[in-house]
């Protein structure tokens, strides 16, 4: 269910002053430590963005997918590093039991998720199962009442802070494929979960990413998530297309500042006496940013409300993901051409949006990955 247009409207204009008041003045201090001071996240907890997307009865705000991306679009005025710590909770983390989880499992885990009591992590990368997710072998083999999990899983955001963990394994060791993947919530501290250490990463500083290990971990039959094996892919992929959209929004909203940013930079910077902005090259990059966010900005609106209304959305939210995550890097990289030599310097926070914005081509399903998506969808249509 919704949140009503007056809700809305009060949230994104308090989300916008605290992006602009208190997040972006701490830009630098968080790519400096690595870290989100902790007051920040207090505050984040205080504004309900923990639970944003997590159903009003399970202590969540409820908002519906069209109200999704425009916060989205706020939120990505500002470092990816604070979406991404509340992204998981919202997306990837806690959509998984909104969608499929048994009534026990929303009551017991979605109001935590929503008031970011506990940070969700979502483990399905391995060193040898990324793109093609289908080929996992971390194992969850049913011992009585127990399913004892072993495997090592990638790149795993938030998994550093996270306290509970969406994890697929493998349940059917003579089904290959997709059907013999079931999904796990696994809480932090059950014996036999380890975590590696921090990545070290090009960007998005203060996002943690980390391998998460399973030895002999044992985890009650109680937490398979909805009950039933098999299911877990399936769960997975309906999860995804959520959060491609998300992701894309949040694209449109870094490309966005961008465009301000180098608008800003152009209307004050002379050259040969007078503004750069006035010459016509740097008139065309400004043009194409707009024109190309423009766009990306009403694909994820029209793919959101399409979603709203039922309809199946994988193939636009592919679109969506492709174009806005592709789109966006353009948009840094003419960032940084119309900043010159100041936007290879640190100071100007345009080469750290450089860096931070290549992970969007790459997580929650490749460039490569929504183009094998969207022509599959295509031909699957025509036949």
């Amino acid at each position: 269910m919704a949140c009503d247009d007056d809700t809305l409207a009060q949230l994104l204009s308090t989300l916008d002053r605290f992006v602009k008041e208190r997040l972006v003045p701490n830009e630098h201090r968080v790519a400096d430590e690595d870290a989100i001071p902790p007051e920040l996240v207090a505050e984040m907890r205080g504004l309900g963005l923990f639970g944003l997307s997590t159903p009003v009865e399970y202590g969540g705000i409820g908002l519906n997918m069209s109200q999704e991306v425009q916060v989205a679009f706020v939120l990505g005025q500002t470092s990816p590093a604070f979406r991404s710590l509340i992204g998981t909770n919202n997306g990837i983390g806690s959509q998984g039991i909104v969608l499929d989880g048994t009534e026990e499992q929303k009551k017991k885990y979605l109001p935590r998720l929503a008031s970011g009591d506990i940070v969700g992590a979502f483990a399905l990368t391995e060193p040898n199962a990324g793109s093609d997710a289908s080929a996992l072998s971390t194992s969850a083999r049913l011992d009585g009442d127990v399913y004892v999990l072993n495997g090592t899983k990638r790149f795993i955001t938030n998994a550093p802070e996270a306290g509970l963990f969406t994890v697929m394994a493998r349940t059917n060791s003579e089904d290959k494929g997709a059907g013999g993947i079931s999904a796990f919530l696994v809480e932090a501290g059950t014996p036999g979960l380890h975590i590696g250490p921090h990545d070290r990463k090009m960007g998005q500083k203060g996002t943690h990413t980390a391998d998460v290990l399973f030895e002999d971990c044992r985890v009650p039959a109680s937490q398979l998530l909805g009950g039933r094996e098999g299911q877990g892919f399936k769960t997975a992929m309906k999860v995804l297309d959520r959060g491609r959209l998300h992701i894309a929004a949040v694209c449109v909203g870094v490309a966005e500042r961008l465009i301000r940013e180098s608008l800003r930079y152009a209307m004050e910077r002379q050259q040969f006496g007078k503004p750069i902005a006035e010459f016509q090259l740097i008139q065309a990059m400004l043009a194409d940013s707009r024109t190309e966010a423009y766009a990306a900005r009403c694909m994820v609106l029209d793919a959101a409300r399409r979603r709203d209304d039922g309809q199946n959305v994988s193939t636009e939210a592919s679109c969506c993901k492709l174009f806005a995550s592709e789109m966006v890097g353009r948009v840094a990289d003419r960032a940084v051409q119309i900043f010159g030599g100041a936007g290879y310097i640190a100071d100007y926070g345009i080469e750290r949006f450089y860096r931070d914005v290549r992970l969007f081509r790459l997580y929650e399903g490749t460039s490569q990955i929504q183009q094998l998506v969207i022509a599959r969808n295509m031909m699957r249509e025509y036949a």
